[in-house]
This record gives structure tokens, sequence and C-alpha cells, in this order.
């Protein structure tokens, strides 16, 4: 779970977001994306979903961006890595999270 903020509105954000999921990987797709009002703007949940080899199977990256005092808000959550009972996944959640945080490290709070 990653959490931070961009200087970017939220349309731009998960356009960035998308970009870096879909169009920077052969296998990532958005499964569905729903747009809700917050505060004076509008923030978006999306759901990315991508075949990572050395986890064996498909992760869910979900995005949650909203506007926060002139930014936008980043949450992300990864999940689906591994089989079995330890559902150990060698790293490709994480790295799932990592391709959309350096998408964005350009335009961070820190």
């Amino acid at each position: 779970m990653k959490d931070f903020l961009v200087r970017l509105d939220p349309a731009r954000t998960n356009s960035i977001i998308d970009n870096a999921v879909v169009e920077g990987s052969f296998t990532g797709e958005q499964i569905g994306s729903h747009s809700f009002p917050c505060g004076s703007g509008m923030g978006v949940v999306s759901v990315y979903e991508k075949h990572y080899y050395r986890a064996g199977n498909r992760l869910t990256l979900t995005s949650i961006v909203y506007p926060d005092g002139g930014l936008s808000h980043v949450h992300l959550i990864s999940g689906g890595g591994g089989e079995g009972f330890f559902r150990f996944d060698w790293g490709a959640s994480d790295s799932f999270e990592t391709t959309v945080e350096e998408a964005l490290r350009p335009y961070m709070v820190y």
C-alpha cells in the first residue's frame, strides 16, 4: 500500500496512472473506473489488472485519487499475487505499485 500527494489535478493524475499501467505494459489493463464528487472536485477509483510471470498469475491494483487542498491525494493498493496458503508473490505486488509511484514521482510533494 502506498499513499502520497502530487502537484496535479485528479484528472491528470489518473491519466498518468492509466498510461503507466496500460500503455507501459503488454499485459496491463483497466478493469473499471468510477468518479465521485469530493469537496469542490471529483475523485476517481480505478482498478487495474496485470499478469506478472514471477508471481505466476494476475495482480490487481486499485488507485484512489481525490483532490486535497490544491493537490491530489493518491492511494494505491495491490493484491492477488502468489499462490497457495502463504500467497508469496516474489515482490510483484510492490512492483505494481512502484510502477505508478515512479510515473508520478516528478509531481510528488515531499
